[in-house]
């Protein structure tokens, strides 16, 4: 409906969705109104002599169905975010730089990789397997991308539960990853893990929703990031473990999802933050743990 601009005036700010249901009310009692997008927010306007009808039919409409007038509130940024990464770019390199002069002369590789012959008791595998890399090229790969996506999810949950939510959902993911492959299957590498921080912050951003705003960078980012992550390892290279990416993706849209109904996090404490990154921390030194501890016993 086409109103002169001169007359127009605004009587409901909100969602493109919420100002088009606000419309059809209008449009019910032969009210003329125009739906635009102005400054990244949704207006529904009408002519200026049919305000105040327009503005009492929208609040009995309101009072009726409990309309939500406002866009969801933004994401307030945590600090902290590139410490985190920083701490996980450092766990990377210790590693493999361990697992390189196979430090306790154990071999590091052989110990911690994800092997479904294993069975399900050997459960330190998913989470040890995160932090392993066949060579070089794939241990840059993923310090690229996890440190990038990290850093946008350190921004939306925090530093510490940011990554205690990546780590966990890699493990899960890896750990479905050994009990449904075939016996011969082998792999290594944090690429699950970093699958699972994309999934974790689409997963959250489609369930929660954001505003103009904020739409790109929390909601299509992640998709292309992992595009550009695949094309990077190569969808069908050597060490590229498909499945284990898809499971840890899915598994991270399933978290983020959960946190987004749950409004997580509820608190912006320091001690949440601290509390589940040394959570993720101890849980890696714990596989690492179990995983050496196995591998001697097998010597």
């Amino acid at each position: 409906m086409d109103i002169d601009p001169a007359e127009r005036v605004a009587v409901y700010r909100g969602s493109q969705m919420a100002c088009r249901e606000s419309g059809l009310v209008l449009e019910a009692k032969g009210l003329p109104y125009d739906v635009i997008e102005h400054d990244g927010a949704w207006v529904l306007l009408v002519p200026a002599a049919a305000a105040t009808d327009a503005s009492d039919e929208l609040a009995r409409y309101a009072a009726e169905h409990r309309i939500v007038r406002d866009e969801p509130p933004a994401v307030i940024p945590f600090g902290g975010a590139g410490l985190g990464a920083a701490v996980y770019a450092g766990a990377l390199l210790l590693i493999a730089y361990l697992a390189g002069i196979q430090w306790l002369g154990m071999d590091w590789l052989e110990s911690g990789a994800l092997q479904p012959v294993a069975g399900a008791g050997a459960w330190w595998r998913a989470v040890a397997a995160l932090t392993l890399h066949a060579d070089q090229a794939h241990l840059l790969g993923n310090l690229m991308f996890g440190v990038g996506i990290g850093i946008l999810a350190g921004r939306v949950f925090g530093p510490g539960l940011a990554w205690a939510s990546i780590v966990g959902a890699g493990a899960v993911g890896n750990y479905l990853d050994m009990l449904i492959s075939p016996s011969t299957h082998r792999a290594v590498g944090a690429s699950t893990a970093v699958f699972a921080a994309l999934g974790l912050l689409a997963g959250f951003s489609w369930r929660r929703r954001l505003n103009l705003r904020e739409r790109f960078r929390y909601r299509w980012a992640p998709l292309f990031a992992g595009v550009c992550l695949l094309g990077f390892l190569g969808a069908g290279g050597e060490h590229v473990d498909v499945l284990g990416h898809a499971l840890g993706f899915a598994t991270g849209i399933a978290l983020g999802w959960i946190y987004a109904r749950a409004r997580v996090p509820r608190s912006r404490s320091y001690a949440l933050q601290l509390g589940a990154g040394g959570a993720a921390l101890g849980l890696v030194a714990a596989a690492w743990i179990l995983a050496l501890r196995h591998g001697v016993a097998a010597l």
